[in-house]
């Protein structure tokens, strides 16, 4: 016969939870919303100079991050790389010719193109035959190729409905798609306000960033249907403190006719194309334009582009690619 339980027997009690009471009264983690509790966090690599060397000797073993310098650089290129939410326009204008308007718009499509992820298009709205194929191609191979112009794709646009039928009528500098200027002079100066903003509207459909090369002057034909659907403006000017008057010039025309906005916030390009840098006063160009833009930026003496023909990043200076950069990143920075 069963003897009876003592009543007063003490339950037994673990003194300290164990590993699987401590998980199963936590929360789980968040492995989607918080990545970083469960990958260490890696220094950027390196590229080029000291610390890119100790990096590659060391295998990785001793990764010192990026300098000063390399920083700059990545933030350039993330402001360039920016992701947009429609499509923009970009208009480059000057008041003279061969102060660098349209090497500008070139080496700045070139390095959009370089460092986006979506293709960019230039679109030549020169009324004096304007040359910014040849720039992007070279001119043998322009005239090689089917040089069709923006006037053969105002004669059938109504047929263009798809990018497919669109790249008919484009011209393309690795990344860079470019639709060419009227070469034939009786009829290209002949470019209106609407035939521009409809040529405009159908690019939008397809391309996130547009630039227009806008010729000489602001008052041809094209030119209020070009201010009318930019986003932002590029002046080009002389490396001279006549160039930059003729700079503030533009910019006071643009604000006292309705276009205060894109005065405001334009970016002054300063080609030095004659190598007269040292010669001027930079200081007395500053002041010229001081208050009265968003950004100036100086593009130094660079035979890659002081000479007419083609204009390839590769070949340009360091210095003149990183103030391409420094365009690129100041147009898509006006993007809003």
């Amino acid at each position: 016969m069963p003897s009876d339980a003592p009543s007063d027997i003490p339950v037994f009690r673990r003194s300290r939870p164990t590993v699987a009471d401590t998980i199963s009264d936590s929360p789980m983690p968040d492995f989607i919303s918080s990545p970083g509790l469960f990958v260490r966090e890696q220094k950027p690599r390196p590229v080029g100079g000291f610390r890119g060397a100790i990096y590659k000797l060391t295998g990785g073993a001793w990764n010192l991050g990026p300098g000063a310098k390399q920083r700059q650089e990545d933030e350039l290129a993330r402001r360039i790389s920016r992701q947009l939410q429609g499509s923009y326009n970009t208009a480059v204008l000057s008041l003279k010719g061969g102060i660098g308007k349209t090497s500008t718009t070139v080496g700045v499509g070139l390095t959009l193109a370089a460092y986006r992820g979506d293709a960019p298009c230039a679109i030549d709205a020169n009324p004096d035959s304007g040359d910014l194929v040849e720039r992007a191609l070279g001119e043998g191979i322009y005239q090689q190729s089917s040089p069709r112009t923006i006037t053969d794709l105002l004669k059938n646009i109504e047929s263009v409905d798809s990018l497919t039928a669109l790249a008919q009528y484009m011209h393309h500098a690795g990344r860079l798609h470019l639709i060419a200027g009227e070469q034939d002079p009786e009829v290209s100066d002949s470019l209106t306000a609407e035939e521009y903003l409809r040529i405009r509207r159908l690019v939008s459909s397809y391309y996130s960033v547009a630039l227009t090369d806008c010729g000489t002057g602001v008052t041809h034909n094209a030119m209020s249907g070009i201010l009318q659907s930019a986003d932002n403006l590029v002046i080009a000017a002389g490396y001279a403190v006549s160039g930059a008057k003729r700079a503030r010039s533009t910019l006071h025309w643009l604000a006292s006719h309705g276009y205060e906005d894109l005065a405001r916030n334009a970016i002054v390009v300063i080609t030095d194309k004659d190598e007269v840098s040292s010669r001027v006063d930079k200081d007395a160009i500053e002041e010229h334009l001081a208050g009265i833009c968003r950004e100036l930026i100086a593009v130094p003496h660079d035979r890659g582009v002081a000479d007419g023909d083609l204009v390839t990043l590769d070949v340009l200076k360091p210095e003149t690619r990183r103030a391409y950069k420094e365009i690129a990143a100041a147009i898509v920075d006006g993007y809003r």
